[in-house]
């Protein structure tokens, strides 16, 4: 998986769990939680929906560093090549 593609499919499971959110708007580098206002609920969602999306098993161990879209970009793109 590409950085792009990790993004898009960040981008997808978001707009599932808050439609309104804007990664475009967003610093990739602070938390998502807070640049998006997503609560602790919207972010295991999240993790969800990237797990069954991509099949990787997310442990609870790894949330932080799925934190941010950086974060998160660069999780999926090493665990996927």
């Amino acid at each position: 998986m590409t950085s792009d593609e990790a993004r898009a499919l960040i981008a997808e499971c978001l707009r599932t769990i808050a439609p309104e959110v804007d990664l475009d708007d967003a610093d990739p580098a602070s938390p998502m939680a807070d640049e998006l206002d997503l609560d602790s609920m919207d972010m295991l969602s999240l993790y969800e929906a990237l797990h069954e999306r991509t099949g990787l098993e997310l442990p609870e161990s790894d949330y932080q560093q799925l934190a941010t879209l950086n974060g998160a970009v660069g999780y999926l793109v090493a665990r996927t090549t």
